[in-house]
């Protein structure tokens, strides 16, 4: 459900790392060669931080602990890289009106995905859940003189939304600062982007990230793009198919519009939390992105293509797409 590199066919001395992280494909790619080792060790550095910090299947995780001292409900002092990740997850719910919402950790639990993502291959027994809405992103308070975090009790929250695009600028921004040359990464598609060559990077956009016969292409200079759909991360549940994309409002699987969008703006977060806001949105995000002036691509579940806010119009001739803000 993401994008993919696609080959620019320019004599730039682009080189790149690939791995797997967090169930998902991982690319690093540089404008130098000689860089490549160090910043891929920055990388790992950088996702370390945030697996520790944010995992949710990790029992040892900062966001589980807080799970746990937060049955009180009352404040828990967390690290400066806990508050910072949901401070980032509360700002995509201000901007989207809800519709990104962290607090869904329990409604995900109850399709069966409280587990790393292979583990739900087979398919996950049990009834399907009836509809529950989630506690709602106001009911996280954050306390920024004291690093302080309240919860009501019994809320679960998922950073999923967020923390990985979060993890993707944090780690392009590392490399290029500390390497001084270009550099994209993209985890699992959602890409960031700092220091881009001459024309950009040019990457491809598929419904599955990885897709070696990615429909388009376009290239990106700078900020940040991600593709949010259901074509990776589905599987069964009581025979019933369920994805990972969740409507705040009932805590099911949302019935969108869209199969995948894309979306191009200043960061990584910002274009993974409008592409996800669209998907929760359905037919109304073509207006919520034109108004937002955000440049995104958008497929049907029958395969029409949507581009709205300046998006390419032919990109299969990679253009550029600059660093747009978001601003819902």
């Amino acid at each position: 459900m993401s994008t993919q590199q696609a080959t620019s066919g320019r004599s730039a001395p682009e080189v790149i790392y690939r791995t797997s992280v967090w169930s998902t494909r991982v690319d690093l790619i540089v404008t130098d060669a000689s860089a490549l080792v160090s910043a891929t060790r920055i990388l790992h550095d950088e996702l370390d931080r945030v697996d520790r910090v944010a995992n949710r299947f990790r029992a040892d995780s900062e966001l589980n602990t807080l799970h746990d001292a937060a049955r009180s409900g009352v404040g828990i002092e967390v690290s400066p890289d806990l508050y910072e990740a949901l401070a980032v997850a509360l700002r995509a719910a201000a901007l989207t009106g809800g519709a990104v919402d962290p607090t869904v950790g329990a409604a995900i639990n109850r399709l069966g995905y409280d587990r790393d993502f292979p583990l739900l291959a087979a398919g996950v027994p049990g009834p399907f859940p009836g509809p529950l809405a989630v506690p709602g992103w106001r009911s996280v308070v954050l306390d920024a003189e004291h690093s302080t975090v309240v919860l009501e009790p019994g809320t679960l929250l998922d950073l999923g939304a967020t923390a990985k695009a979060w993890a993707a600028d944090r780690a392009a921004e590392a490399i290029a600062d500390r390497m001084g040359c270009g550099v994209l990464v993209s985890l699992g598609g959602d890409i960031a982007v700092q220091q881009a060559p001459e024309g950009g990077f040019h990457v491809g956009i598929a419904d599955i990230c990885g897709d070696p016969d990615a429909p388009t292409a376009v290239s990106i200079d700078s900020g940040g793009l991600a593709t949010s759909g259901i074509g990776n991360r589905h599987w069964t549940l009581d025979g019933r198919p369920v994805h990972h994309l969740i409507h705040p409002g009932n805590g099911l699987p949302v019935e969108s519009a869209w199969r995948t969008v894309s979306v191009a703006a200043g960061s990584c977060v910002d274009a993974n939390t409008a592409s996800t806001a669209s998907m929760v949105l359905g037919e109304d995000a073509v207006d919520w992105l034109e108004g937002v002036g955000l440049p995104a691509r958008l497929v049907t579940l029958d395969g029409d293509v949507c581009t709205v806010a300046g998006w390419p119009a032919d990109p299969i001739e990679p253009r550029a797409l600059r660093a747009v803000p978001a601003r819902p």
